[in-house]
């Protein structure tokens, strides 16, 4: 460490423990952040689902939370890593448009990396990888289209629609 001035005669700090670091970069980098999105993701998995375990998260002021709503969790963890970050602002986005399943995208996409570890292991390129996935998307939002089933409901008959109410939203009551 040495003390040097900028062109104000202020004053500041060199680290030399910087220049000693090697930046990683290639497949050691690719693993390194699906490491940390695998991270991320097993921390939220266990709060998954109606029967999910709350945390306990305490802010370095001292403040205590309990939940077990994602969005809520990754809102109070220190993420340094990038794609630690994208898992963040990917819950963020799927509670924005939708409202629900912060949890579950972030569980979803770090199952996906897992899997694609597996894959980069074997030497299958990224790309291949990305295209392989893009492939198995369509897949199943076709499969999902010929499964999916059409209620009718109107004014007077609204009854369906409380039903499916009722069973999207059971996970979210709280019984005292």
């Amino acid at each position: 460490m040495s003390l040097a001035f900028d062109e104000y005669g202020r004053p500041f700090i060199i680290v030399k423990e910087q220049g000693q670091k090697s930046r990683v970069k290639g497949l050691e980098a690719q693993k390194q952040n699906i490491l940390a999105a695998r991270a991320i993701a097993r921390t939220l998995r266990s709060s998954l689902g109606p029967k999910g375990m709350d945390k306990m998260l305490q802010t370095g002021d001292g403040d205590v939370t309990i939940t077990n709503d994602g969005a809520t969790i990754l809102e109070q963890m220190e993420v340094e890593n990038q794609i630690g970050k994208l898992l963040v602002e990917l819950s963020r986005s799927q509670d924005h448009e939708i409202g629900d399943g912060t949890t579950g995208v972030v569980v979803l996409a770090g199952s996906l990396l897992e899997q694609a570890e597996g894959l980069l292991d074997k030497g299958i390129h990224p790309l291949r990888i990305a295209e392989g996935y893009e492939m198995a998307s369509k897949i199943a939002v076709k499969r999902l289209e010929e499964i999916s089933d059409v209620f009718e409901y109107g004014v007077d008959d609204y009854e369906p629609l409380v039903k499916t109410c009722m069973t999207t939203l059971s996970s979210k009551m709280q019984v005292p």
